[in-house]
């Protein structure tokens, strides 16, 4: 039998990933994307419908056409900058967008739905490992459009029996092993390939947004994840689901954080060339240093990151930098 999954933002860097993991995991992709950020020549492991998460008949169109199993949803804007600057963009295309989605989600009697929210919905919070009971206080509007999706997501289960995995994540990094899709953003906003950029002589220089963080080196901390292990997560948790384990939310991180600083300091090691860069001011709403644990993941999902490290995470992402697809 044929096990559809609407992967809204499949065109995307997460997205992408998550279709050919879904894809060898024996389900089916249906990628649902407006193309505003991703990109169709992306969309390699499944059907393409192009669409808007604001378009309710466009929508009910694609869940009568393909029947899913479950929704997969990545779709979001999520440049922290730019939601402190226009949070009316972020809770409307977000929010109501996301409303619009579960609503058809249900009306299609499709209950099962995994989503890709993020750790920014703990706000800053420094010098702990987050976890799945930690409290959320974002500081800023993409955090906390997210969160309110997670309240959505639960109100709908209370009321109509949706059963909802909830990731919560932050800085995902690498790219596929095989270079058959890897992380390309316009414009783009990512530390790892701004600073391969800057190496490939594609940019002047990486900027370092503060130098003047309550840290070691000065620079702000985040824990990186390897967007392989993400989606891995992510096919695990649509199996919970249909084992009939109900809704859970689980934290994504190793545990661990790296600063700006180490992040470079790692880049010469594996492309053996120097990093031009040059120090500008904090941008607002980034938050010191961001660690989330997954201890919930790995006991209950049997989740294993054993790529997220550092030298991995930048080969990949290097290795697809290089392969001409970049360029297109």
């Amino acid at each position: 039998m044929t096990r559809n999954v609407i992967v809204t933002g499949g065109a995307g860097y997460i997205g992408s990933h998550a279709c050919k993991a879904l894809r060898e995991a024996g389900y089916v992709p249906v990628t649902f994307d407006n193309l505003s950020t991703g990109w169709e020549d992306a969309v390699k492991f499944g059907p393409f419908e192009r669409g808007d998460l604001l378009d309710r008949a466009r929508l009910d169109e694609v869940f009568a056409a393909y029947r899913p199993v479950a929704v997969m949803h990545f779709a979001a804007f999520s440049q922290v900058g730019e939601s402190m600057k226009d949070p009316g963009r972020y809770w409307r295309n977000n929010v109501i967008g996301s409303l619009t989605l579960i609503e058809a989600a249900v009306a299609a009697g499709c209950m099962n739905f995994v989503f890709s929210s993020t750790c920014a919905t703990f706000g800053d919070q420094d010098n702990v490992v987050l976890d799945e009971e930690s409290v959320q206080m974002p500081i800023n509007s993409y955090g906390a459009s997210k969160r309110a999706i997670e309240d959505i997501l639960e109100n709908f289960e209370q009321a109509y029996g949706l059963n909802s995995v909830i990731f919560r994540y932050f800085n995902v990094a690498g790219g596929d092993p095989e270079a058959e899709v890897g992380e390309f953003h316009q414009p783009e906003t990512h530390l790892i390939p701004l600073m391969l950029d800057a190496i490939a002589g594609k940019r002047d220089a990486l900027t370092i947004f503060g130098t003047d963080y309550d840290t070691p080196d000065g620079t702000c901390i985040r824990d990186y994840v390897h967007v392989c292990d993400l989606v891995d997560a992510h096919v695990l948790g649509l199996k919970w689901l249909e084992d009939g384990k109900g809704s859970r939310m689980f934290n994504l991180g190793t545990g661990k954080g790296f600063s700006v600083r180490e992040v470079i300091d790692h880049s010469r090691s594996v492309t053996n060339r120097d990093v031009p860069y040059v120090e500008g001011d904090r941008r607002a709403g980034d938050c010191t240093k961001l660690v989330s644990g997954s201890e919930r993941a790995v006991t209950e999902l049997g989740w294993r990151p054993e790529r997220s490290n550092l030298v991995q995470m930048i080969g990949d992402a290097w290795r697809w930098h290089q392969s001409g697809h970049y360029d297109k």
